[in-house]
């Protein structure tokens, strides 16, 4: 894929809550969601700068890194290329406070090609999760 157009994680690979998250089990597990804005709103139109395509190279790494570990639950962007687009990481945490690093650990915020907000979240409905 794309590294511009961010990562999309299947699904059916990210099914249940059993996976190790990097917390130990003394630790409540919470859910979070940071929401991914271009700091240059024409970079999908115009395309990256070399430095910005590197960063974004990086972003999918880390990412992909973080969805290994069990962390990352889901992340992917929206497929429009104007002003709008967006994009979202849904992911685990301990706190807060932890969540918030975890975001501001993602290059593509580190180096200010994207900004980033963070939510606390929760997964209701899911793909492949039990429904109560």
């Amino acid at each position: 894929m794309n590294p511009v157009t961010g990562v999309l994680i299947p699904t059916a690979l990210l099914l249940g809550a059993g996976f190790a998250s990097g917390q130990s089990s003394s630790e409540p597990e919470q859910q979070f969601l940071y929401k991914l804005q271009l700091t240059r709103g024409d970079l999908l139109k115009t395309g990256p700068t070399s430095e910005e395509k590197a960063v974004v190279d990086k972003h999918d790494s880390h990412l992909k890194q973080l969805t290994r570990k069990g962390v990352v639950i889901l992340a992917g962007r929206t497929l429009n290329t104007d002003e709008t687009v967006f994009g979202i990481v849904i992911f685990r945490a301990a706190s807060t406070d932890a969540a918030r690093d975890i975001m501001n650990s993602d290059p593509a915020v580190k180096h200010g090609v994207m900004t980033a907000t963070l939510f606390p979240f929760h997964v209701a409905l899911m793909e492949g999760k039990p429904i109560d």
